[in-house]
Parts: structure tokens; C-alpha cells; sequence
């Protein structure tokens, strides 16, 4: 008598060849991501894929950023859920991620497995997204300066993103910048304090990162950016506790999803009085 045998998936590391098909599992799940969101993903990250007969079925992406690596893009598809498969692509992102802590933005679906394999959540974000306000820009306090970003401005961005964030976004931001919309910032005393960049992404644009002294800051540039495209379709994932939710809330960009940051272990923190209004993408943080 034949013994029916387990079916012997593959997993390997994703190629620039593998984008097409696994931004197809994004799309059965609905989720908003362009094909060239996907692409900028496997370029600054490290992505694994699992196989069946060579149709592509799941996905997971380890970003590393300094002294953290953020884990993303966790997918398997519906009928090849209960195998372990995600939990295979999990294991595969964070063997990449040692000696670096993991750190990931869990769904609701997904934090009971990230709770069993020894994450702890410390937080909430929210994902707001509508049609972008018609609004004028509140005033800033005197002595600071909006203007637009430079090439010039560059490593200026990336110290300011790596201390609002707590993580090295130098790759990360290299990638970005050339594909952005538009980038504002805030001067003061001839140095940069603060910028946001607004960019194509999902169905539309997004605002993200947002890094700023303060929540004015942020708000301010946040009203400059929106003020540039009234009526496009605008998405914003903000730090629930970051001071701009009840505004947004006011301005049309409504709470559609949130989910839980988790670690396995110390969590990122922001420093030299810069801190992270909104996130570069879930999957990126």
C-alpha cells in the first residue's frame, strides 16, 4: 500500500524575477501595493519565496537598518494556509536578521504567530487614508523656514530620519528619494529640523516619513504637501500616540486599519529631540 507523502516545497531567496508573482498574493489579498512597490522592497531588503511546482505561494522580507531589521511582506497564500509555510518564510527573514533585533508591524490575523515565536507589541499604527483636503497651511513659529528639499540636503535626511526612527535608513532613503513627488522640510538657524516626502504608492500617493521636532512641525508640512494635490487619493500610517490623530481625523484622512508594532526584544527610539510622525511603509517602518 502507497503512504501519500507531504508535498516538498521550495524555499528560496527572492529575485527581481519573483515581483511579478508575488505582488499577484498581494492582490488576492487586496491589499493597495503597486508592482513597484514590491520592487523597491526587494531592493533594499533581503526576500524569501515558497513554491509549489514553481507557482510562487508565499513571501517574507527581512529590511536590516542598523541595529534592527524589520520584517514584512509575510504572505501565503489562501489555499496553502494551516501548512506552516508562514511560519517556514518567518524563520527563513529572521535567520537574516541576527545579530540585529526583528522587529515587524503585525496585522491582526498574524500577531497570535508573531505572540508564540516571542514578540512583544509596544504600540499601535494607524493607517488614515481619503481624499487630500483643499486647506491652507497653519503659520510656523518665527525663525523657522519652509522651503523644498535639494539634492543638497540628502545626508541631512537620513541623520534626521535615523534619529526620529531609531533605525539606519540610509539604504532605505537612497532608494526613496529619487521616486518622490515632492519633499518639504523646516529650517532653522540655516540647519534642516525637519522634513516629510510625499510619493507614489498603492492607489495613490502617501505621506511618509515624517520626521519633525514636534507636532506642529509635522502638521505644518503635512498641510504643505496636502495643499499640492487637493482632492488625490492620500494615504498617511502614523504612530497612534504621535499627536495628529484627532486632526487628521477633522481633515478627512479617516483611521481605515491599524496594526501592532512588535520586537523581539529592545525597541527602536528616536533621538536628539527628532521623532517619527509618519512611517516610510508598514513593511519598511
Amino acid at each position: 500500500m502507497s503512504v501519500s507523502q507531504p508535498p516538498a516545497y521550495v524555499y528560496r531567496p527572492m529575485t527581481a524575477d519573483d515581483v511579478g508573482n508575488a505582488h499577484g498574493l498581494s492582490v488576492a489579498l487586496k491589499w493597495p501595493h503597486r508592482l513597484e512597490d514590491w520592487a523597491m522592497l526587494q531592493r533594499v531588503a533581503q526576500g524569501f519565496v515558497a513554491e509549489d511546482n514553481g507557482r510562487l505561494i508565499g513571501s517574507s522580507f527581512a529590511c536590516h537598518q542598523g541595529e534592527f531589521s524589520t520584517i514584512g511582506l509575510v504572505i501565503v497564500s489562501d489555499d496553502y494556509q494551516g501548512k506552516g509555510i508562514g511560519r517556514r518564510l518567518m524563520d527563513l527573514a529572521l535567520a537574516t536578521a541576527v545579530p540585529r533585533t526583528a522587529i515587524l508591524n503585525a496585522t491582526q490575523a498574524g500577531a497570535p504567530l508573531y505572540e508564540k515565536m516571542g514578540f512583544k507589541s509596544f504600540g499601535e499604527i494607524q493607517q488614515r487614508q481619503g481624499q487630500a483636503p483643499s486647506l491652507l497651511p497653519m503659520p510656523l513659529k518665527a525663525g523657522n523656514h519652509c522651503r523644498n528639499l535639494t539634492d543638497a540636503d540628502s545626508a541631512r535626511l537620513i541623520e534626521l530620519a535615523n534619529a526620529g526612527s531609531g533605525l539606519d535608513r540610509s539604504s532605505v532613503l537612497a532608494d526613496v528619494l529619487p521616486g518622490i513627488e515632492r519633499g518639504i522640510g523646516i529650517e532653522r538657524d540655516g540647519l534642516l529640523r525637519a522634513f516629510a516626502l510625499l510619493r507614489p504608492f498603492g492607489r495613490g500617493l502617501c505621506i511618509g516619513p515624517v520626521l519633525a521636532e514636534n507636532a506642529d512641525q509635522a502638521r505644518h508640512m503635512i498641510e504643505e504637501l496636502l495643499s499640492k494635490v487637493p482632492y488625490a487619493f492620500v494615504r498617511i500610517d502614523i504612530p497612534a500616540d504621535c499627536g495628529l490623530t484627532h486632526w487628521l481625523e477633522d481633515i478627512g484622512l479617516k483611521r481605515v486599519d491599524s496594526v501592532t508594532p512588535m520586537s523581539l526584544g529592545p525597541v527602536p527610539a528616536a533621538a536628539d529631540g527628532v521623532q517619527q510622525f509618519a512611517l516610510v511603509t508598514q513593511a519598511i517602518g
